[in-house]
């Protein structure tokens, strides 16, 4: 069991990781746009379209948020009613952790999952692009990381009902996430 939830929080810190990159990338790209549009009054850049630009930032921002869920759900950047829980005994939290991930979290992954499925799987039929003539024609991919962010949402409650109920078996866990304060 120890194995399953080290290599889902893992994937996720992997993820995590490489897509917290995207936020430099979109206010690089925003800068150069902004540079390229407002001092040299031009409309393209490197041959590309503002439009084209402006819509990879876009792309890259909802890429960043799906993509990255399971990694802020690992580092304890979800939201949680603290007023209660910060104060709580460690029995309590295990309990309350794992009971959130089992009652709320995993049934609303499936949802999320079983709602996107058929919009995704049309838009990959048709290879939806953009609705502008000069925009990226690649809708279809980032439809697919609600689903992508369903499943890496659904892998870290796993995760995260593993330990606490490790925990509470009186088990020690290797969660070094543990203790660390909300990314708030």
């Amino acid at each position: 069991m120890h194995e399953v939830y080290r290599y889902i929080d893992a994937i996720n810190e992997g993820i995590g990781r490489v897509v917290a990159w995207f936020t430099l990338l979109m206010v690089v790209v925003q800068f150069i746009v902004v540079v390229m549009r407002y001092v040299y009054s031009a409309p393209d850049f490197l041959g590309i379209s503002s439009l084209w630009w402006q819509e990879f930032i876009v792309y890259l921002h909802g890429t960043l948020i799906m993509l990255g869920a399971g990694y802020t759900f690992l580092h304890n950047g979800h939201v949680r009613v603290d007023i209660f829980y910060s104060d709580a005994s460690e029995t309590v939290k295990n309990w309350t952790d794992l009971l959130g991930s089992l009652l709320f979290l995993l049934p609303v992954c499936y949802i999320i999952w079983w709602s996107a499925q058929p919009n995704v799987a049309m838009s990959w039929k048709n290879l939806e692009g953009s609705t502008e003539a000069s925009g990226i024609p690649y809708k279809y991919v980032l439809k697919s990381t609600v689903m992508v962010a369903a499943v890496l949402l659904a892998l870290q409650g796993i995760s995260t009902a593993l330990k606490c109920a490790l925990r509470l078996r009186g088990e020690w866990v290797d969660d070094p996430y543990r203790g660390e304060e909300s990314l708030d």
